[in-house]
């Protein structure tokens, strides 16, 4: 019954992320709204819905230690897993905006959390982060808020498409309706993708308790990566189906979602100590941003299947490392 379940969470995936990235392109296309502004929104929030739930059970729950390795975790799936295979895939070629404003947000984000889990070095106390670091945190993602708000309106009074909204205006009837469609598609792949990982997580950790695996693999392999599988899904049908902004988008917008709004909620509800390798994990993850920002900057703007190999061995590698040691 266990692997029937496990199977039906997978089936739930693979149908949520083609239903979300078949809703959120024709969104992006219907609206005027670019796709990578789409992805860094509608779709990474709908993707971070597993970690997001992970995080507040295991907050309610005194299961913090769960709560931070999720969001630190996830992330780190994100950059070394999910666009890695993508990228293999798929060349990805990025817009200047991820490069300019939603990477340097990503490493302050994660800067300011490597600080916050520096407590006993700085001040002598335990290591941990707090109500106080958790407002730190949505102060910063609401900037980011402000800054894709004001993106949206920006693009919404481009003469171009205001003539095209002007023209959604005359639309038919059958056309109204696929925008409705759209919607329809983007909301069923949300629920989805957040069913399917939440069957998915508990499935699996299910399966591993009953081949006798410990539970430092099951926390590193199961939880983590298992609440990234809806953005591994999403991003690769939207390579597939050559959507590169719609992918780099949903894993950047993912992670400052987790980084700067599902850890912080947790550590409101009940603040995080943080577990052993925490530190590490946020260092490796701040190390992957850099790369990514340095590749696109200094590598027209391109992550090449030869980069997406060399970040996704360190990633297997250091997962091994960190399961087996």
């Amino acid at each position: 019954m266990t692997f029937v379940l496990l199977v039906s969470g997978l089936v739930l995936l693979l149908l949520g992320g083609t239903g979300l990235v078949r809703g959120a392109s024709g969104i992006a296309s219907r609206h005027g709204v670019s796709p990578l502004l789409v992805g860094l929104t509608v779709v990474a929030f709908g993707t971070s819905a597993p970690e997001l739930v992970v995080n507040i059970i295991g907050a309610l729950s005194d299961e913090t230690e769960l709560a931070f390795g999720n969001v630190v975790g996830s992330n780190l799936a994100n950059l070394g897993l999910v666009l890695c295979v993508a990228a293999l895939i798929k060349p990805m070629k990025i817009e200047g905006q991820i490069v300019r404003r939603e990477l340097p947000l990503l490493l302050l984000g994660s800067t300011v959390l490597l600080v916050m889990t520096l407590d006993k070095p700085l001040v002598g106390t335990a290591a941990q982060i707090s109500r106080s670091d958790g407002v730190i945190l949505l102060l910063l993602f609401g900037i980011f808020v402000y800054l894709t708000i004001s993106d949206v309106l920006r693009q919404r009074e481009d003469p171009l498409i205001d003539n095209m909204n002007q023209m959604n205006t005359m639309i038919p009837p059958r056309l109204v309706a696929n925008i409705q469609t759209d919607w329809l598609f983007t909301l069923f792949g949300i629920i989805a993708l957040a069913a399917g990982g939440q069957l998915t997580i508990s499935q699996g950790a299910e399966l591993a308790e009953m081949l006798g695996l410990p539970p430092v693999v099951i926390g590193m392999m199961v939880v983590a990566i298992g609440t990234s599988l809806p953005e591994l899904v999403t991003s690769v049908i939207a390579a597939l189906n050559n959507e590169s902004d719609l992918c780099v988008g949903n894993v950047i917008g993912s992670n400052i979602f987790n980084c700067l709004f599902v850890l912080p909620i947790s550590a409101l509800i009940n603040p995080l100590p943080i577990p052993a390798g925490g530190v590490v994990d946020i260092l490796l993850t701040l190390a992957f941003s850099a790369v990514l920002l340095f590749v696109f900057l200094y590598g027209r703007a391109t992550m090449n299947r030869t980069i997406a190999a060399v970040l996704l061995a360190s990633y297997l590698g250091y997962m091994a490392l960190r399961a087996f040691s």
